[in-house]
C-alpha cells in the first residue's frame, strides 16, 4: 500500500496584507479537501514592509501546518521561490503566488497528473485578465524566449505548478543567483505535462511585478538559457567583413577601371554609424554574460533567512498526521 501523500505548498508574499486572509481562507479550505498528510504550507515573507508578516505569524501559531520564512530585506520573487523550495518536506510541491490569480481551486487538477505520474506538472495560462498591452508582451516573450531557448520551454506557463520530490532535489542542487525557476524546472527533466488554468484577476493590492522587473526577468530567462544572442553577434560580425570585402573590391573596380573617384560618403558615414551602434549593442549583450559570471563567482546566497516561524503545535500535529493516513488538514 503505497503511503499517503505529503503535499506542500511554496508561497512567496511580498506587501500582501489585504490578500492574505482570503489566501488563508481559500488555502485552508483546498487543504482540507485532500487526503494523507502531514500536509504544510510554506510563506516566504520577501521583506514585506505591510503587515504581512505579522498576520503570517499569527496565522502560523495558530495552525501547525504553516511555516514561515521572514527575509532579512527584500531578495526578490525568485529568491523567495527558492526558499521556499529549500524548506519544503512535502513529496509535491505546489508553487503558487500569493496574489490569487494562481488560484488555490486549481490544485487538485495537478494532483491528478502527478497520481498518473508526472514530476512536473505546470499551469498554462488562458483567459488573462491583465491589460491588452501586457497580455501581449507576455505572449511575446514566451514565444521569444522558447525560440532562442535550447531547451523546449513550454509557451504561456509561469511559475504556478507541481514539481516532486525529485525534482526539488536536482532544483536545490543549482546554485545559480540569476535563477529563472520556471526554466530549471524543464531543464531538469523527468516526466511533464501542461495543464490549462484560467489566470484570475489580482484579489487586492498592487501587481509587484513592475514593467522594469518584468524586463529583468525576461532577461534573465533569456541569458540563462540561451547563447544565441552571442551567435547573432558573430553572425552579424561576419555579414559585415562580407559587405566590408565587397565594397572593397567596388572601390578597386570603380578606381582602376571606370577611372572614376569612388562615391558615396553619405552611404559610407550611415554604414560606420550603423555598424558602430551594433558593436555597442553586442559590447552590452557581452556585458550581460560577463556581470552573470561576475555574480555568480561572487557566491553569496540567494537570500538571507532572518525568522523562522512555526507553531509550537506543529510537532504534535505531524506526529498525529502521521498515525492517520487517511487525515486530511485542520482548519485554519
Amino acid at each position: 500500500m503505497n503511503k499517503p501523500l505529503r503535499l506542500s505548498l511554496a508561497i512567496p508574499v511580498h506587501n500582501e496584507e489585504a490578500v492574505l486572509p482570503e489566501l488563508l481562507r481559500r488555502v485552508g479550505v483546498v487543504l482540507d479537501g485532500i487526503t494523507g498528510g502531514p500536509h504544510e504550507i510554506v510563506f516566504v515573507d520577501d521583506g514585506s514592509a505591510d503587515r504581512s508578516l505579522a498576520i503570517l505569524e499569527d496565522a502560523a501559531q495558530r495552525d501547525p501546518r504553516i511555516l514561515v520564512i521572514s527575509f532579512s530585506r527584500n531578495f526578490g520573487h525568485q529568491a523567495a521561490i527558492s526558499a521556499a523550495v529549500d524548506h519544503i518536506n512535502g513529496d509535491a510541491v505546489i508553487i503558487m503566488d500569493g496574489d490569487l490569480q494562481d488560484t488555490p481551486e486549481s490544485i487538485p487538477l495537478f494532483l491528478e497528473k502527478f497520481d498518473a505520474g508526472f514530476d512536473v506538472v505546470f499551469a498554462q495560462r488562458v483567459k488573462r485578465k491583465e491589460p491588452l498591452w501586457l497580455r501581449a508582451c507576455y505572449y511575446f516573450f514566451y514565444r521569444v524566449i522558447a525560440s532562442l531557448s535550447d531547451i523546449h520551454l513550454p509557451l504561456d506557463s509561469g511559475d504556478f505548478g507541481l514539481i516532486s520530490r525529485r525534482v526539488v532535489e536536482e532544483i536545490r542542487r543549482m546554485p545559480e543567483h540569476q535563477r529563472y525557476l520556471r526554466g530549471l524546472r524543464t531543464w531538469v527533466g523527468f516526466k511533464q505535462t501542461g495543464i490549462a488554468v484560467e489566470r484570475a484577476e489580482r484579489y487586492a493590492g498592487r501587481a509587484k511585478y513592475t514593467p522594469l522587473r518584468l524586463l529583468k526577468l525576461a532577461s534573465d530567462g533569456i541569458f540563462a538559457f540561451s547563447i544565441v544572442p552571442l551567435r547573432a553577434a558573430t553572425a552579424l560580425g561576419m555579414a559585415g567583413i562580407t559587405a566590408s570585402v565587397l565594397f572593397a573590391i567596388y572601390s578597386v573596380y570603380v578606381k582602376f577601371i571606370l577611372k572614376q573617384a569612388p562615391k558615396g560618403f553619405t552611404a559610407l558615414a550611415f554604414l560606420i554609424i550603423f555598424l558602430s551602434g551594433f558593436i555597442l549593442l553586442f559590447l552590452g549583450v557581452i556585458g550581460e554574460y560577463v556581470g552573470r559570471i561576475y555574480e555568480e563567482v561572487k557566491a553569496r546566497p540567494n537570500y538571507i533567512v532572518a525568522r523562522v516561524i512555526r507553531s509550537p503545535l506543529a510537532r504534535a500535529y505531524i506526529s498525529e498526521s502521521m498515525s492517520s493516513p487517511t487525515r486530511g488538514g485542520s482548519a485554519l
